[in-house]
């Protein structure tokens, strides 16, 4: 019996939590469209020593080269 309750009071809840977190999860996009020969907006990646680096930080300094392996991590 009281499984049955239990079980009951989880389904019951069960519809009313899972939109709230639904919402909160949603993660803000930013909406940005750059044309060939705009700046690149300001980003932060790792670098291969585990630091943070921005493109800001080699503005005028160097040329910025950045590769993208998209399947890097997969089988395919």
């Amino acid at each position: 019996m009281k499984r049955a309750l239990a079980l009951m009071v989880l389904l019951a809840a069960t519809p009313v939590a899972a939109p709230l977190a639904q919402e909160v999860q949603k993660p803000e996009m930013a909406k940005l469209s750059l044309k060939v020969g705009d700046a690149a907006p300001d980003f932060t990646l790792l670098s291969d020593e585990w630091k943070n680096v921005k493109l800001s930080d080699f503005r005028g300094k160097k040329n910025v080269f950045l590769a993208v392996y998209v399947l890097a991590f997969t089988g395919g």
